[in-house]
């Protein structure tokens, strides 16, 4: 077992990307999410959200991913976050992702930004695929997309005061689910 562990922590260290988060990273994947249909219109009408410019994937049977990010209300950098997910299930592969959670409101913003936020089993979110049409849900919402990233469509609705989305930057991972994603916010100092 602690073989298969060490195995998988080696993995999980490779699949994630070297180099660390920097501002024009962020300001690059908010373009992306604005020019992707749906998820552009959330900016105007949410309150704020936490973006993460890559988060790391892999796993097989046991899987885990980690990544770091900042959160936004009304427009301005508050603090940061960080996401993990352990899970046990079907799965192979790794993966690297953006990913953006919008809150609705200040109710689902403080529920995010209290300390330790974890989704619930019925969480969703709408996977933006590039050069791709067919569709991509885990869960509920689904999305459908063509052409490159900048101008793939989506469509997306908030579920308990959030919307999330993601798109795949790079890899192949047979699974994606919400559930289990622990998140860890850190006001800015």
């Amino acid at each position: 077992m602690r073989l298969t562990l060490k195995y998988f922590l080696v993995m999980m260290l490779l699949a994630l990307p070297f180099s660390g988060a920097m501002a024009d990273e962020y300001e690059d994947t908010v373009k992306i999410f604005k020019n992707a249909g749906a998820s552009g219109n959330f900016f105007s009408n949410s309150y704020g959200y936490a973006l993460f410019p890559t988060i790391g994937k892999g796993g097989i049977g046991i899987g885990a991913a980690h990544g770091s990010g900042r959160v936004y209300e009304q427009g301005k950098y508050v603090g940061d976050t960080t996401m993990n997910q352990l899970s046990i299930g079907l799965q192979l592969g790794g993966q690297a992702y953006s990913q953006i959670v919008f809150f609705e409101d200040k109710r689902s913003f403080d529920e995010f930004t209290s300390g330790n936020f974890e989704f619930s089993a019925d969480a969703n979110a709408v996977a933006i695929t590039a050069a791709a049409s067919a569709s991509a849900s885990t869960g509920g919402s689904s999305a459908g997309a063509s052409g490159g990233k900048n101008d793939a469509t989506t469509a997306g609705k908030y579920h308990k005061g959030m919307a999330v989305f993601t798109i795949a930057k790079g890899g192949l991972m047979y699974q994606a689910v919400l559930a289990g994603q622990k998140y860890k916010y850190t006001p800015k100092k």
